[in-house]
């Protein structure tokens, strides 16, 4: 029998029809600011809920009116409207909110918003995990800024939809403490790192002894706790090496990160359970997931790409 996992509890959930109470409850999440909202021609009324946990939420605004005032997150805060209009000022004048189409607020400093009747998306990212997985490509400071507000690329768009979208299917099926909730977290970010790039200097490949103890001790951690939820800077600690330190020895030695590393490895352990799995008593979806794989269609071509066959075909052996 199939168990189905229970829907995820709201992480924050309030609706009401009275403006004092949207400008107190949406104010004390936005640090709110000489705010006013109100009513336009209809009844005024307010929605807001989110789903997720501290590191990253996937949440809806709705408003039947319209809001004025500044505000300011120390979260990474992603919004795209499915309707209305919205505007946000970062001092250079009013940049119009296209519906669709994510962009990143500004992070931690002061911003206007001007919301007309908006039906919005927004996933929150703590700083800490959008700085730990750009650390795989970037040297990253406490200075987070995106490169642009807005971009048009269709294919960077779709991939952060996807994200998203496998981000809520891994916190339904597998809940908040799950390595597939995990990984499904640090896609968002590569996916929002694709669609809206740091402003930071890039990682280089440097030269060096790649026999280095450290080094090795990187290696053997993400070994011994691959089916472990990790960060990089979980993996540096582990070794007694600055993130940056063990970012450009990994490229050195290896030519790729240390969570690409991982993802190697993980995929290497998913093999192992392939072929030793009876075909009919255990799925390829299920061994995925709990090595940390969400997304099937990825998975099969990664999985591909490594071995020479599709994970379906190493079941059946």
């Amino acid at each position: 029998m199939t168990t189905v996992s229970p829907a995820p509890q709201p992480l924050v959930a309030f609706s009401g029809r009275d403006p004092g109470a949207a400008v107190d409850t949406l104010g004390g999440i936005y640090g709110a600011r000489d705010w006013t909202t109100g009513p336009a021609d209809t009844d005024y009324w307010f929605r807001y809920v989110g789903v997720g946990d501290d590191r990253l939420s996937v949440r809806r605004f709705q408003l039947n009116g319209w809001l004025r005032g500044d505000a300011a997150t120390d979260d990474v805060v992603v919004q795209w409207l499915e309707s209305g209009r919205s505007t946000v000022d970062v001092g250079r004048g009013r940049t119009p909110v296209r519906l669709g189409v994510p962009m990143p607020l500004p992070v931690g400093r002061h911003f206007r918003v001007e919301h007309d009747h908006p039906d919005q998306r927004l996933v929150h990212l703590d700083r800490a995990l959008v700085a730990d997985v750009a650390s795989e490509r970037y040297a990253v400071d406490d200075d987070m800024a995106f490169a642009s507000q807005q971009s048009s690329d269709p294919d960077a768009v779709a991939g952060w939809r996807t994200a998203v979208s496998l981000a809520l299917a891994a916190l339904r099926a597998d809940g908040p403490a799950s390595l597939a909730w995990h990984e499904a977290q640090a896609d968002v970010v590569r996916a929002l790192l694709r669609l809206h790039p740091l402003e930071a200097e890039r990682l280089r490949v440097g030269t060096g002894d790649a026999a280095d103890r450290r080094l090795t001790a990187a290696v053997e951690y993400l070994h011994a706790h691959a089916q472990d939820a990790m960060t990089v800077a979980d993996v540096a600690a582990a070794a007694g090496m600055s993130v940056r330190t063990l970012q450009e020895s990994f490229r050195r030695a290896h030519g790729r990160s240390p969570m690409s590393s991982l993802k190697s490895i993980r995929l290497e352990e998913t093999r192992a359970e392939l072929l030793s799995g009876e075909l009919g008593t255990v799925s390829v979806a299920e061994i995925a997931r709990t090595w940390g794989f969400n997304h099937m269609g990825r998975f099969s071509a990664e999985y591909a790409r490594h071995f020479g066959e599709y994970p379906h075909q190493t079941l059946r052996r």
